[in-house]
């Protein structure tokens, strides 16, 4: 019996270069490489540093991805005392925030889903900041279990968000979070969740797990990895965040959600018994392919673009592109090439949080219909046959191939003890395309004479912050309807006490007025203050009697 396709309606990431999705997308299509020396505000790279990897207690590169202000959280705001701040993970800090920014991002109101069967599903391995702590015992206060537990990194957001449905951290090491929204989409399917959140995090704050990747061999000298290139010669290890929040398709599309990618299936599998425990198995990935497009009901030849595990070593992107070509040239035409890439060549390794990172570039490249780069290919790894698996390495920004079918895409995640998955995603189904031409044009549809914005905040600078976001916004993009944007801001955000509500009669001059709040100006229109007094107020209309403008005018005021 086929599974109803999973939806992928809002987004929230912290990677290296990029703070959200939209400075995420733009890195990729720029095709940026965000790698860079390691901060001195993490460990000494002249204390740690040696070119040769045998060296004991060293590690043959100083590069990494790495988040600006790791250190900065507004714990007030989720209403944790400094005190429990000081010996909390950020891995659980940063993922409060990711989970409330990809929540707004799906238009979803966190009280509204307070009590409800949703589902926490985050991949994470790191105990990089436990590590920092238990190097001095005075550091051990009553919270220092809770903050430095992965199990938390899921638990807390069900906490905070008063979430009732499985709560689970997963550690597979690289293929944690794929392994993760693997078990989410279950879920959703069974129906022990009706909503999801699931991602990744990795966050490093020690140089112990670098000293033991290099030692290791893993680790590439100049740390940039060369995905499928002749000098691939291991990967960089970075650290960010990523959240999705799922939704079965039916539901996403009665409730007219926002839509940017599908997942049509997925599988987990092992290597087993293998050349050695970190060792890929080439026929593991390759029943890994075959179940994940049995389970999505897709034939693999249909397959567009897959973004490989690809962390950029020899052997194992060998291996990789031999299992994929594999599957993926069974029944396709002579030169129906599959294009193919790595998110790592961009940002690294993100190790637990590789496979939400991976996801997230192909769910916004199926919603802008685009392909982004992959970087540092500049000479084809030379025992890859490339032509006779049918692959084709992403070499620079291009459209979405036009076919008749949908456009359909693979992720790739391994972990380094053997457990494997893959994700089979699809573009958005047609109804919510026509849905959103329907509302740009809006012919049939009576222009309102005016439009109310509101906007809400804890406190005066986080009000005045959220204005001159809305503001970058609608300069950035145009394009957008005003009616959906306020919308949104009215009744899918959380309203908090310092609030803003602006009356205007076209996104021009919101514009201004949002300008004039800025600095300050007091203009008609515009309504300030701060919510005081009782939680619910009760709210009354009082109207003339007249209204006869067209039929039922009063049964639709009433209702």
């Amino acid at each position: 019996m086929p599974t109803e396709p999973i939806a992928i309606i809002g987004i929230g990431c912290r990677f290296p270069g990029a703070k959200n999705p939209e400075a995420f997308w733009q890195l990729l299509c720029n095709g940026i490489d965000a790698i860079t020396e390691v901060p001195t505000s993490r460990w000494d790279n002249q204390l740690f540093y040696d070119p040769d990897p045998s060296k004991a207690g060293k590690m043959n590169t100083k590069w990494g991805g790495f988040l600006e202000q790791v250190d900065r959280f507004d714990p007030q705001f989720f209403g944790i005392s400094p005190r429990e701040t000081q010996t909390m993970d950020p891995q659980q800090r940063l993922l409060l925030e990711l989970a409330w920014e990809a929540l707004e991002d799906a238009g979803q109101v966190p009280s509204e889903l307070a009590g409800q069967l949703v589902g926490v599903f985050i991949g994470a391995s790191g105990l990089d900041y436990y590590e920092l702590i238990a190097r001095n015992t005075n550091n051990y206060t009553t919270y220092t279990a809770t903050g430095n537990r992965n199990c938390i990194n899921a638990n807390r957001l069900s906490y905070f968000f008063d979430f009732q449905g499985p709560s689970l951290t997963i550690d597979t090491a690289c293929s944690s979070s794929l392994v993760a929204l693997h078990l989410a989409c279950q879920s959703l399917e069974r129906g022990e969740s009706t909503l999801a959140l699931v991602g990744g995090v990795n966050i490093l704050t020690s140089p112990w797990m670098s000293v033991a990747t290099s030692q290791s061999g893993f680790m590439a000298p100049d740390g940039r990895c060369k995905t499928f290139d002749a000098k691939a010669d291991g990967y960089v290890r970075s650290e960010g965040a990523g959240l999705a929040i799922l939704k079965p398709l039916s539901q996403a599309l009665a409730n007219r959600d926002r839509i940017y990618a599908l997942i049509k299936g997925s599988a987990v599998n092992q290597d087993g018994s293998s050349n050695g425990l970190t060792a890929p198995n080439p026929l593991a990935q390759e029943n890994l392919l075959w179940a994940a497009y049995h389970n999505a009901e897709i034939d693999p030849a249909q397959v567009q673009y897959l973004e490989a595990h690809g962390t950029g070593t020899e052997l194992g992107d060998l291996i990789e592109m031999n299992a994929l070509g594999a599957v993926l040239s069974t029944n396709r035409a002579p030169g129906d090439y599959c294009t193919v890439g790595s998110v790592k060549t961009n940002i690294g390794h993100l190790e637990p949080a590789a496979g939400i990172a991976g996801l997230i570039k192909v769910a916004l490249s199926l919603y802008y219909r685009q392909i982004p780069p992959s970087l540092h290919f500049n000479e084809p790894n030379p025992y890859i046959k490339f032509d006779k698996l049918l692959l084709r390495v992403q070499e620079k920004l291009t459209p979405w191939p036009e076919k008749s079918i949908p456009a359909i895409a693979g992720v790739s995640s391994f972990g380094f003890g053997g457990t494997n998955s893959h994700v089979v995603m699809a573009e958005a189904p047609v109804e919510v395309k026509s849905q959103k031409s329907k509302v740009k044009s809006a012919e049939d549809i009576p222009e309102r004479p005016l439009h109310l914005l509101t906007l809400s905040a804890k406190t005066e600078n986080a009000l005045k912050e959220l204005v001159i976001s809305y503001d970058y916004h609608f300069n950035k993009h145009p394009e957008l309807s005003i009616e959906d944007i306020c919308y949104t801001a009215n009744v899918g955000r959380s309203h908090f006490p310092h609030r803003l509500a602006i009356v205007t009669k076209s996104t021009q001059q919101l514009e201004e007025q949002l300008k004039a709040v800025e600095i300050g100006e007091e203009i008609p229109g515009v309504a300030k203050g701060q919510k005081i007094g009782r939680k619910h107020l009760k709210l009354a209309f009082l109207f003339t009697g007249q209204g006869s403008q067209y039929v039922n005018m009063g049964t639709e005021l009433y209702e």
